[in-house]
């Protein structure tokens, strides 16, 4: 199985890197945060969590551990080139963006039912496609612990709150929102992640650091294919 695995902390551009590096190498591209983000939507609309995450209680989890694996989700293209999420055949790319799913999304995706159900169904993506490029907090880790091509990203704190703001004003869904209100989201959602005990954010050992705080798009998406042709994986098309 062709695997290359991007992990990392948020805003630090892993989907976007991953996402054109998948193009590059002719390869199926993953996006597992949408995955976990579809997941809470799913649990919010139905009444399993609040806007702050704090009624993931035995009952609401409960509930995530028997529906998380009977969702459908996929992804479309758009002839954009954006990748859209669909949660049960509806386009949910802009309500898991919001505000609101980054606040309880790390709760929910702790629960350890929901993550062995998604990490389940992204091994089966990775071991049904020919190459496979996957981004998230456990990649590397645990979905695709032997993958040849290990990246962590990561930028400071500042760098990647402006960022987050930054795409999130360009979208018009601030909604009254500050770099500073972005940036305290970032740092519990980055508490959260590396807490909890079922998967927690890690650097593998023989992951290779990305840290683009001072680099370009273009010179981060070019330091990863670097990576990649040095670790023997093939480019499928011409780029």
């Amino acid at each position: 199985m062709n695997a290359i695995a991007i992990d990392g902390f948020s805003s630090t551009g892993k989907s976007s890197v991953a996402k054109i590096l998948a193009q590059r190498l002719g390869y199926l591209y993953v996006d597992t945060g949408a995955m976990y983000r579809a997941v809470a939507l799913h649990a919010l609309r139905n009444g399993w969590v609040g806007p702050d995450g704090s009624s993931v209680n035995a009952a609401a989890a409960e509930a995530l551990r028997s529906g998380a694996g009977t969702l459908d989700i996929r992804w479309r293209w758009e002839a954009s080139g954006q990748q859209h999420t669909l949660l049960n055949g509806e386009d949910v790319e802009a309500q898991i963006r919001t505000m609101e799913i980054s606040q309880i999304v790390s709760k929910v995706s702790a629960v350890p039912e929901v993550r062995r159900a998604l990490v389940a169904q992204q091994q089966k993506l990775g071991t049904d496609s020919p190459g496979v490029v996957m981004d998230g907090r456990d990649i590397g880790t645990v979905v695709f612990p032997e993958a040849k091509l290990k990246i962590f990203m990561t930028a400071r704190p500042d760098v990647r709150a402006a960022r987050r703001f930054a795409e999130m004003e360009a979208k018009g869904s601030t909604d009254g929102l500050s770099v500073q209100d972005i940036a305290a989201n970032l740092a519990q959602r980055d508490a959260e992640d590396q807490a909890r005990l079922d998967s927690p954010l890690l650097k593998a050992q023989d992951a290779l650091v990305l840290d683009n705080s001072d680099l370009t798009f273009d010179q981060a998406v070019e330091q990863a294919y670097t990576w990649a042709r040095e670790r023997g994986f093939a480019t499928a098309q011409p780029h």
